[in-house]
């Protein structure tokens, strides 16, 4: 306990603080200058992994010419995670159809993921559980009794089981939320493409690319809706799938103009312009709802931090003039 007191004490002195605040701007700095850097390393790594998608799209494609087979293929994995999951049968225990929209909006796509993330909401609540009850027997021996151990064996393999849906889902709205804050500027673009003559892939190609270094996940949801419009027997199907990945409603709406200007041949041109405008109002308004949200959220900070030092610039001066008259 001495040793702690003497480490904070040691903390507050004016060259160790120094030290610390120092220290913490360097920290920052690094990361400002790292951050591009390592947003350009997973540009890359997704345009590498869209190449993939459509180079399996592209076997797929050729295998179901050769075989005249319908229905979509799929990989099959190999591994101890798939022997768990085909052995106890956890695609239909687990609903692995709600599992695999799940990663998809997570931007996880292939069967193997599917398979590991089964795999994990096994794995995960025995190696928790085990874990929790080898530290609780060891460490705190002493002062957990039984039932208490066995209490926090449960709940460890509880948490185990709810840690992969967890991850996977903070992950699929961190996706979601890039994609919807880029999404406006990637409507406006496709809107100019469509009406200076360029057909949807052609559109969908050169918002991709422009919209790249503003979201990764939108440009490379956007250059797999290209692939499979060019390899899906259905042209609707590739929209579908798109609203599919993205869960957003409003590209949902977007989808929807599209597959009845591929039904119907309704210019597609107006129906964007009035969705882009729809989704520009839709940011003005949440924009508005967050500023009229600031000045409840700045109260505290202006109570706690603000007041005190105008009172002290505004009384300082007065207290030293009457503390040096007495």
């Amino acid at each position: 306990m001495n040793t702690v007191l003497d480490f904070f004490y040691s903390l507050l002195e004016l060259q160790n603080l120094l030290t610390l605040v120092i220290a913490v701007l360097v920290f920052f700095t690094v990361i400002t200058v790292v951050a591009p850097l390592v947003a350009r390393q997973d540009l890359k790594k997704k345009a590498k992994l869209v190449t993939v998608e459509r180079e399996k799209l592209r076997a797929q494609h050729r295998a179901k010419l050769e075989e005249g087979k319908r229905g979509q293929l799929r990989e099959k994995p190999k591994g101890m995670a798939a022997q768990i999951v085909e052995s106890l049968n956890l695609k239909e225990l687990l609903s692995a159809d709600k599992a695999r929209t799940l990663l998809r909006n997570a931007g996880y796509r292939s069967e193997k993921h599917l398979v590991t993330f089964l795999a994990a909401r096994i794995i995960a609540p025995v190696a928790l559980g085990i874990l929790v009850f080898i530290y609780s027997s060891t460490v705190f021996a002493d002062r957990v009794t039984p039932i208490m151990r066995l209490v926090l064996t449960f709940a460890g393999m509880g948490i185990g089981y709810y840690l992969p849906n967890i991850l996977v889902t903070n992950q699929s709205k961190k996706r979601q939320l890039s994609i919807k804050g880029a999404w406006s500027d990637a409507l406006d673009l496709m809107l100019i493409c469509v009406e200076s003559g360029m057909s949807i892939e052609q559109a969908l190609n050169k918002v991709a690319a422009e919209i790249a270094t503003t979201s990764v996940p939108l440009a490379e949801e956007l250059t797999l809706t290209t692939a499979e419009l060019a390899f899906l027997g259905e042209r609707t199907q590739a929209f579908t799938n798109l609203a599919r990945r993205t869960g957003l409603s409003t590209i949902k709406a977007v989808v929807t103009a599209l597959i009845q200007s591929e039904k119907y041949g309704t210019p597609l041109g107006q129906a964007l312009r009035v969705l882009a405008q729809e989704n520009r109002d839709d940011r003005m308004a949440a924009a508005e709802k967050k500023a009229a949200a600031l000045p409840p959220k700045l109260t505290v900070p202006m109570i706690l931090f603000f007041l005190p030092v105008i009172f002290v610039v505004l009384l300082g001066p007065s207290i030293i003039l009457v503390m040096q008259k007495k």
